[in-house]
This record gives structure tokens, C-alpha cells and sequence, in this order.
């Protein structure tokens, strides 16, 4: 590798360890191995440096995400067994990447303090939430409206379910019981009360 690759490697080691708004120059350089020069000549500056490495490590994610994500499931299985077996791939990516996780969790945290820059992220947040029903609903809504709301849910769902896998994994819920749970809170509400769809 060179520079530029040492540099971005370490920015990404800098942002899953600390996050965007911890992490100095000099420890990206020292992550790198290079000198501080180096950032500046082949980025410019730190903030740079960090909103390249934030757009790789996106797409890194995402790109593992469909991984897990691409192999088939019995498209005549039942939807709540369909949604269970999705589940059950995603929390097993929180052992197998917990890293990748911990750095997402960061990267949402520092949102609003990045420079505007790196702003884009939150439109590529806002994007990643209405993608997320095309992942959990086999006939996923088209209009813009419900796949919001319906991504946002998913997105909640998806956020509690991961910060409760990193916290506690021992007690955290499985792919059956996100199932039997959503079973139970769907069945609290009324059908008249359901004015989202």
C-alpha cells in the first residue's frame, strides 16, 4: 500500500476506535504510520481525510450488508418466517462485524457535528431507511410517504435490536423473538388506530 492507503486505512481503524470528532490528525497519521504532511498532501486536511474514509466505510457496510443479505430465502416462505430469517442473518453480521457496527453507532452519533462536508450522510441516512423495507417487506410500498415511515420503523427496530446486541449479546433478543415480539405489539393495535399505511 501507500500513502494514501495507509492514511485511509487509518482513518477508518481512527473512526471505528474513536469516532470522527475524537480523532486528531496525529492519530490517523500514527494509525497510518506516516507523517502529518502526508495527510494534507494527498487530502488536503483532516476533515477531508475523514469524510473519504466515512463514504468507503459506507459503502463497505453496505456492500456487506447486501452480502449477508443476497443469499436467497424461499420466496414461498410464510412473511413472518421470511422476516425471521432475515433477522437471523442480520444479528449474526453483529458477531461477525461487530466492529463494522460500533463504527455505524459512532458515525450516526457525530452527524450533527460534522463539518458540511460531511453532511451527505444524512441524506445517505434518510436513503438507507427507506431502502431497509425493500430488505424486510417482500412487496415493499412505492410511494415515498410509506417508504419512509416504513424504513424508519425498520430503522428503529434495526437500531435498538444492534445497540441492545453490543451492549449485552448474552440477553439480547433472537431473530424468533423479534418475531413473537412485533406479534405482540402489532396485535395491541386497533385497526382503526393503524392510520400509517
Amino acid at each position: 500500500m501507500g500513502n494514501r492507503e495507509d492514511l485511509l486505512a487509518g482513518a477508518k481503524r481512527c473512526l471505528n476506535e474513536k469516532g470522527y470528532r475524537a480523532t486528531s490528525a496525529r492519530d490517523i497519521a500514527n494509525a497510518a504510520g506516516t507523517s502529518l504532511a502526508a495527510i494534507g498532501y494527498h487530502f488536503g486536511g483532516k476533515d477531508n481525510l475523514l469524510n473519504v474514509a466515512l463514504v468507503e466505510a459506507a459503502k463497505e457496510w453496505g456492500d456487506e450488508m447486501e452480502r449477508v443479505l443476497a443469499a436467497d430465502l424461499d420466496p414461498d416462505l410464510p412473511l413472518a418466517e421470511r422476516f425471521e430469517a432475515t433477522w437471523a442473518r442480520v444479528i449474526d453480521s453483529f458477531r461477525t462485524h461487530r466492529d463494522m457496527w460500533t463504527a455505524q453507532l459512532r458515525v450516526m452519533l457525530d452527524l450533527k457535528s460534522l463539518p458540511d462536508e460531511g453532511r451527505f450522510l444524512v441524506e445517505a441516512l434518510r436513503e438507507g431507511r427507506r431502502e431497509l423495507t425493500q430488505i424486510f417487506q417482500p412487496d415493499p410500498p412505492t410511494d415515498d410517504r410509506r417508504r419512509r415511515v416504513h424504513g424508519s420503523v425498520h430503522h428503529a427496530l434495526l437500531l435498538g435490536v444492534m445497540a441492545q446486541w453490543l451492549i449485552d449479546p448474552d440477553d439480547s433478543l433472537s431473530a424468533a423473538e423479534i418475531v413473537e415480539g412485533l406479534q405482540a405489539v402489532t396485535g395491541i393495535v386497533r385497526p382503526t388506530d393503524q392510520n400509517v399505511g
